[in-house]
Order: structure tokens, then sequence, then C-alpha cells
């Protein structure tokens, strides 16, 4: 069984998965945010497929440990989705996720306009590696 890491976005929601072991986590794709029901299909594609037993999602809190409006998206998210589906959820603090994504992948030398087609899924490789890291 695997841990399912989500990054959730505005516009995208990366996807990151841990490997069977539970040790290390590695990115999988990005899913557009809307329109939810195609997003919930290919969710429950890969919760199949990849054999998760626990969703992992990222809840942004603000520097000072504070809860903003991001978290409430976050939260709002959650409750719908946990009404659809029955793999037990998570939350997980994610706060730099995705500047510590952009500054690996700008140090890797990936272009600009490429690096927004895959920061979300390396938020959430982050964001779960963390998690593991702390098991």
């Amino acid at each position: 069984m695997r841990i399912l890491a989500l990054d959730h976005g505005t516009k995208r929601i990366g996807v990151a998965v841990s490997d069977e072991t539970k040790t290390i986590a590695q990115p999988l794709e990005y899913i557009l945010a809307e329109p939810f029901g195609p997003f919930l299909d290919r969710l429950k594609q890969i919760l199949t497929t990849k054999e998760i037993d626990l969703i992992l999602i990222g809840h942004p809190r603000n520097m000072d440990g504070s809860y903003g409006p991001a978290a409430q998206k976050v939260d709002t998210f959650v409750a719908v989705l946990k009404s659809a589906i029955t793999v037990p959820i998570k939350l997980w603090d994610e706060r730099l996720t995705s500047s510590q994504a952009n500054k690996l992948l700008i140090q890797g030398g990936v272009r600009r306009d490429q690096r927004k087609e895959k920061v979300d899924k390396m938020a959430a490789a982050i964001l779960l590696q963390s998690y593991l890291d702390g098991m």
C-alpha cells in the first residue's frame, strides 16, 4: 500500500505517491482542479491503480502558524472529497513547499515556461517526503 499526496491549488492539484515501503516520495502528475468531476474521476483511478491507503493533503498555514483563506479553501475541498471517497485523508503542514519546488526546478535548469507544469507535482512530493521522514 502507498500514500498519495495532493498539493491543492486553484488551477492545478499536484499529485505525488510514495513507494510501497513508504520511504520515498515521487512526483506523479498534476490534475486540473476544475471541473471537479473529471478531477475526482482521475483521482479514483490513481487510488485504485496505485493501491493507496492514505491521502495526505497539504494544509497551508501562514508563517506565524495561523490559518488563512487558502486553508479554508482546502478545508472545503477536503469536506467534499471525504463525501466522495473512502480512503482516509490526513492534513499536513505545507508551508513553503511550492517555494522549495520552484528552487529545486531552477537549480535543475528547468526553464520558466516548463516550471509551472512541474511545480505542483514537485510541491506534492516535497510535502509527502516531509511526512514520510517524520514517520
